[in-house]
């Protein structure tokens, strides 16, 4: 199952595809939370979506049969065991893919001539990934990180592996990195070639950096390259030997005091932008703005979700189920702000209570 959104991954997805491209949302649950009807909500969506396929005359038998079997191949791809709080299948002919995310979705099914991404979008957005670099003399890993974890990326050139006549690995690791095995030329080449590394994959799918390693390395790190001058220093070192979970628990608290800072600094930019009336809150007044391109700032609470109905001028509360409702208005607003070139940020629940939630500064 796929986990990460890139910005070339996201423009593949959104290309248009011969009809039909069927799209499958279904929200799922964390195995501590138990998870013992996400199996039969799957079967039933997928039930639906081949429903769907029989009874469209647009949809010949072949094509239909193409896409049947896609489906297919993706169920054979799902591991409810490891899921997270929403599930999507994307299956089209001669193609599928499967996607876990940690943000609900609504439950339902689309036919069209490309996939329905906007979930993943806003996904992406709320869980703010960054990147995590962990250095060492003869080591240097990339872990790409969420919410709640880290996992090691299988990206570009990492990890990077040193390897150096007479150089004692195990020992080093025992001991860790001495100062002066940061001042020969071998090490200072060998970090460069990481900046280098490190530098393109930014260029490709720019994230918030972390960079883990001992002082000497950070400080080398900081005088061959780039990177470590637009990363956050978290001194640990041995990281670039460890698993995930060393790492998580190294950046967490980190992680925690930038999430801090940054939601401080959102109410402030949304306070200032009441007072000059440049402000907006509630869906009904975002939406209109974000479809105009007026928003250079959203805020939205992480779990805030709404289901509404679309009277063209304005958006009203509808119940969960109506056929008529919008059940992911959220994340049209999180995907249509990102794509007019906004800032979008997730605040903890609670943080926007007199805003409903939802609110922005406006471009004017």
């Amino acid at each position: 199952m796929e986990h990460a959104l890139s910005p070339a991954t996201l423009a593949l997805l959104r290309r248009p595809r011969p009809y039909p491209a069927v799209s499958v949302l279904t929200p799922t649950h964390r195995r501590e939370r138990g998870s013992g009807q996400d199996p039969v909500r799957l079967r039933n969506v997928v039930a639906e979506a081949r429903k769907r396929l029989e009874s469209d005359p647009a949809v010949t038998r072949d094509r239909r049969a193409d896409v049947e079997a896609q489906l297919d191949r993706a169920l054979s791809e799902v591991d409810l065991t490891h899921a997270e709080d929403g599930l999507v299948i994307f299956a089209a002919p001669g193609e599928h893919q499967v996607w876990s995310l940690a943000r609900t979705v609504p439950e339902r099914v689309v036919l069209s001539d490309t996939f329905l991404t906007r979930n993943l979008v806003a996904a992406q957005a709320a869980e703010r990934p960054f990147w995590v670099l962990s250095v060492s003399a003869d080591r240097v890993t990339l872990w790409s990180g969420g919410p709640d974890r880290v996992v090691e990326a299988d990206s570009g050139d990492f990890p990077l592996d040193r390897a150096r006549p007479n150089f004692d690995a195990e020992r080093q690791m025992r001991i860790g990195d001495s100062p002066s095995t940061f001042r020969d030329e071998g090490t200072r080449q060998f970090l460069r070639e990481a900046d280098t590394a490190m530098t393109a994959i930014l260029r490709e799918q720019p994230r918030p950096l972390y960079i883990t390693g001992e002082q000497a390395a950070l400080s080398l790190m900081e005088e061959v390259g780039s990177v470590a001058k637009c990363g956050v220093h978290v001194r640990h070192g041995g990281l670039a030997h460890s698993g995930p979970d060393a790492v998580w628990q190294a950046v967490a608290p980190v992680l925690e005091a930038e999430s801090t800072r940054s939601t401080s600094s959102v109410v402030r930019e949304l306070t200032s932008a009441r007072g000059h009336r440049n402000y907006a809150a509630g869906l009904d007044e975002l939406w209109q703005n974000a479809r105009e391109g007026r928003v250079r700032l959203l805020a939205v609470e992480e779990n805030y979700r709404a289901v509404v109905r679309d009277y063209g001028e304005h958006l009203v509360p509808a119940e969960p189920g109506d056929l008529d409702a919008r059940e992911d208005i959220v994340d049209e607003i999180v995907e249509q702000c990102l794509e007019t070139g906004a800032e979008v940020r997730f605040v903890p629940d609670g943080t926007l209570s007199d805003s409903d939630g939802i609110a922005g500064v406006l471009r004017y």
